[in-house]
């Protein structure tokens, strides 16, 4: 690779890492299965950067599919798990109220469906359009809208209808985090 497209590439994934990591983490809900993603998607983009026309839509699609393989692997199953996974989480009232908001909009995204889940956050956090979003999931437009809306409402059935439109794009962000 020439030293320009190196540093194109270096460039792009420091611009982009914290995006996919957050994509794929959305996606698998765990984020060392999200690192795992998202460096399996840059070590094959590496080789095909030149070729590929939208790297960023490109790696987005990868990333997707890699953090769906993730939860897939049979190590992920039940074979191999780490020391603190049988550790629940042990839940403390935040006395300003944003921790217990950022835990309640991640467990309502993660009680959404995989693909309705990445589509909501490809639309609405990421802020792609529906045409690149259907790309990303490698699904039609038609489809990609149906995603999304059904995913938004089953957020809206899981928080209340009023606050998901009260949503602000800080709290997507803290949310997703």
């Amino acid at each position: 690779m020439k030293a320009a497209d190196e540093q194109a590439f270096r460039e792009f994934v420091a611009s982009e890492m914290a995006s996919l990591r957050k994509l794929a983490y959305v996606t698998c809900g765990d984020w060392h299965a999200a690192d795992d993603a998202v460096a399996n998607t840059l070590i094959k983009l590496y080789p095909r950067w030149r070729k590929v026309e939208r790297p960023d839509l490109y790696a987005k699609t990868m990333v997707y599919r890699a953090a769906v393989d993730e939860t897939r692997r049979p190590w992920r199953q039940g074979r191999e798990r780490s020391a603190g996974y049988g550790i629940p989480d042990v839940a403390v009232d935040d006395p300003n109220g944003a921790t217990d908001e950022r835990l309640r909009l991640r467990a309502a995204l993660n009680a959404v469906p995989t693909g309705q889940r990445a589509a909501v956050v490809l639309r609405h956090y990421l802020g792609l359009s529906l045409e690149e979003t259907a790309q990303v999931l490698g699904c039609t437009v038609g489809t990609a809208k149906s995603q999304t809306s059904r995913g938004l409402a089953k957020l809206r059935e899981l928080l209340g209808a009023d606050r998901l439109t009260n949503i602000e794009d800080k709290e997507w962000n803290v949310a997703i985090a």
